[in-house]
């Protein structure tokens, strides 16, 4: 039985997930497919460091090269998602990202890596303004909190499933067939995904009556808002809007963090623990995996917390501020010796770094009025997050080397989250358009 046969054979009913649980399951594989292939080359630094010769300095210009050319096509990504539909966009983008994948594992050095890093990032730049776009078509306003978190919750547990497997590929192969195992990966996403993901309203296994209920305001920022006949505003409307820049810097502030625990965290382990490469990779993995669960829930709580109306308004900034808040309890990090501790409040800040992520995403929807601007909007976000995500891993470099210890680095992260909790609670206020 295939996949069509299977969700018609279902029994149809008027409330619930139903059906559309198989696009919760494309969006979350999508992410953690696409931060295994980026957490790939942290767990494999060490080794690269030794075959190589790379310095302190320079691995942290090439932890943070995926995201250079990552940043800079987030926006034409958004605005082809706009033009073409998520379909068509991810499925060139999750492509391009598994072919420069593979063709890391026959790198010969420094600039080798550099190359298949870089167009690896160009490729991964399609996920989440496509994945914004599918949450916008198929998701109801009571449901984009959770489902933007199932999403992003991906991105948490790629790392821990990457960190795992490619602990344990590098001590018993070798980095370089990991990197061919996680290119292989994306090919058959690929193949599920240009196999059975349509359009909800082209979705042949999906019921009348979930179909109306996704499409009662699935188009809409709030019910009765008339999104869909909204003229776009185009990226210099939303770049002169105030709460897309507010939106932006506090998701900066968290993708910091994300990046800072995606490049580093491992190297961390091994440095101040005196972990090795299989026991850290073990222990990457647990804050991954708790903070995943906690960042569902807290998506669940946020669609709980705010009704449409509440949603049209920006209130979904709260919560952003509030988990931003809590996560800086990264700052305790440099005072405390037990490892368990330590992973502790590093589990904690991740998930709230997360849940700030996906509730922005969220508030994204929540508050750009015309569906049209949804994929360029969420670029938008994301570039200027992930202008953070290029520096964390550069900066904490130098501050490493500069320092000799990472206590520096982990303070930076917090003071970063207390301006970002800031940011997000008075400045996205109003909606777009």
């Amino acid at each position: 039985m295939n996949l069509e046969q299977a969700v018609a054979s279902a029994p149809e009913k008027t409330t619930g997930m139903r059906k559309r649980i198989w696009i919760y399951v494309f969006l979350f594989t999508l992410t953690l497919i696409n931060y295994i292939d980026r957490i790939s080359l942290s767990v494999a630094s060490t080794a690269l460091k030794e075959e190589f010769g790379i310095s302190p300095v320079a691995m942290g210009y090439l932890l943070s090269s995926f995201v250079w050319l990552y940043f800079i096509a987030l926006i034409p990504m958004g605005y082809l998602v706009g033009r073409f539909g998520p379909k068509q966009v991810n499925t060139w983008g999750i492509g391009v990202w598994s072919v420069a994948t593979v063709c890391t594992a026959f790198a010969t050095g420094f600039f080798s890596l550099l190359s298949a890093r870089l167009v690896m990032g160009a490729g991964e730049a399609t996920t989440y303004p496509a994945g914004a776009r599918v949450v916008r078509d198929w998701m109801p306003v009571r449901e984009r909190g959770m489902a933007t978190a199932v999403f992003h919750s991906g991105s948490l547990v790629g790392p821990a499933v990457g960190a795992i497997g490619f602990g344990w590929l590098i001590t018993t192969v070798g980095w370089r067939t990991a990197f061919v195992v996680a290119g292989a990966i994306g090919f058959v996403w690929l193949a599920a995904w240009g196999k059975w993901y349509r359009h909800p309203s082209q979705a042949s296994w999906l019921g009348t009556a979930e179909l109306r209920e996704i499409t009662a305001d699935a188009d809409v920022g709030a019910p009765g808002s008339g999104a869909a006949a909204r003229p776009a505003l185009g990226f210099r409307g939303l770049a002169r809007s105030r709460t897309m820049w507010a939106i932006g810097l506090a998701h900066g502030c968290a993708v910091y963090a994300t990046y800072f625990f995606l490049t580093w965290l491992p190297s961390y382990l091994q440095a101040a623990k005196g972990l090795s490469v299989m026991t850290s990779s073990m222990y990457t993995a647990v804050p991954y995996i708790g903070a995943a669960i906690l960042a569902i829930v807290i998506g669940r709580l946020s669609d709980l917390a705010v009704d449409a109306r509440a949603a049209a308004a920006g209130r979904r900034r709260l919560v952003v501020g509030a988990v931003l808040l809590g996560s800086a309890a990264i700052l305790l990090v440099p005072l405390l010796q037990s490892t368990a501790a330590i992973l502790l409040v590093i589990t904690l800040s991740l998930a709230g770094c997360a849940s700030a992520i996906s509730n922005n995403l969220s508030l994204v929807n929540d508050l750009v009025r015309s569906n049209e601007d949804v994929g360029t909007a969420a670029g938008f976000v994301t570039a200027v997050g992930n202008l953070f995500g290029l520096l964390a891993p550069i900066v904490t470099g130098y501050v490493v080397a500069g320092t000799g210890g990472f206590g520096m680095a982990f303070g930076v992260v917090g003071i970063l989250l207390i301006i970002g909790s800031a940011v997000a609670v008075l400045g996205a206020r109003r909606p777009v358009g």
